[in-house]
């Protein structure tokens, strides 16, 4: 990479939770397992690799996840253990750079373009680093190295598990545009059912865009699509990221009027955030609820607890009130969101 681009590294632990329970038990390795809880109210925290060939993933309630795998062994989650090991994970990133932006217990960015170690390239200091996380903690990690933090998000998936790829100036445009529009981090099943239905599939399709015609079809996110398919990205590495709120949304395959179902994707959104917030430590006091109707219009609800929400049951229960107060329903609903914010 040329001397003013910058070195960024996008490290992925592999299968985190799963892995350390299939570590720390031998008779689970091999075997499809979920961190998580099983019965109505369970979600999966993350699936083991034997497990995902099921098409199981993360947020999934845990009653569709046992239909898909009836063998899945679900293990509780241990939280403690996890950020333990999060903590020494990051003291290894802190050795290879003083910029380093936590996205979760499993992934960071980091900005290796100051040669911290004096290691020659960012290849090689991604495999150092992974060699060292598998050393220290007998856990696999997955790297992307890019000059800029989408592409190396992008691509840190490529080789997973326990590999890694890169993408170098002179391959960015190119490698957007053989890239299909549903792998672009941050476009959700929505967008891309949208974008297909316009005719674009991958990154080639969507530069033939303008950028005013983009933001015609998705408003201010239209100027961001047409800046990464040309792999443009200015966002830095920033160690001190302070979240606002914590979100979590799914689109039904078909519009809802079953109160059940309903209900149980809105306990799969609490658990995915409640996740979000056993990773970082962080408690908040405000829970939102949006609500998309099959006719496309949206409605939100939110309330505020007095003192930040310590327990998952509390948070659960406060978005199921919401959800429930627009019952009976007039129409179907397409997608449930959750959200906390207010954090302390």
């Amino acid at each position: 990479m040329g001397t003013n681009v910058h070195k960024i590294i996008h490290i992925d632990m592999d299968a985190f939770y799963a892995s350390v329970e299939q570590r720390d038990n031998p008779e689970l390795r091999g075997k499809p397992i979920a961190a998580g809880y099983s019965g109505k109210r369970g979600v999966v925290a993350t699936a083991s690799y034997e497990a995902r060939k099921f098409g199981i993933h993360s947020a999934m309630p845990s009653v569709t996840a046992m239909r898909l795998c009836p063998q899945l062994i679900f293990v509780p989650p241990r939280f403690d253990v996890y950020r333990e090991l999060s903590r020494q994970i990051h003291e290894i990133f802190a050795k290879y750079s003083d910029f380093v932006e936590p996205l979760s217990l499993d992934e960071a960015y980091l900005d290796v373009t100051e040669n911290k170690q004096g290691i020659d390239t960012a290849w090689n200091t991604a495999k150092a680093i992974r060699a060292e996380i598998f050393e220290k903690t007998g856990l696999t990690a997955s790297a992307g190295i890019s000059y800029n933090k989408f592409l190396a998000k992008t691509s840190s998936s490529k080789r997973k598990p326990n590999g890694q790829f890169a993408v170098t100036p002179d391959m960015g445009e190119t490698f957007m545009e053989t890239l299909p529009v549903k792998k672009f981090y941050g476009v959700g099943p929505v967008t891309a059912r949208k974008m297909q239905e316009l005719g674009i599939e991958t990154g080639a399709d969507l530069k033939r865009w303008s950028l005013e015609d983009l933001k015609k079809q998705f408003g201010k996110v239209g100027g961001w699509y047409y800046d990464i398919v040309r792999g443009n990205d200015n966002r830095i590495v920033n160690p001190h990221r302070e979240r606002k709120s914590s979100s979590s949304e799914t689109t039904f395959a078909e519009d809802l009027v079953d109160q059940d179902s309903i209900e149980s994707g809105i306990l799969a959104m609490a658990n995915d955030v409640w996740q979000w917030c056993e990773k970082t430590g962080m408690r908040g006091r405000t829970v939102t609820v949006k609500i998309k109707w099959g006719d496309f219009t949206r409605s939100t609800r939110s309330r505020s607890a007095k003192e930040p929400i310590v327990a998952s049951e509390q948070f659960q229960q406060l978005a199921l009130d919401l959800l429930r107060s627009v019952f009976p329903l007039q129409k179907g609903i397409r997608l449930v969101g959750v959200g906390l914010s207010n954090f302390k």
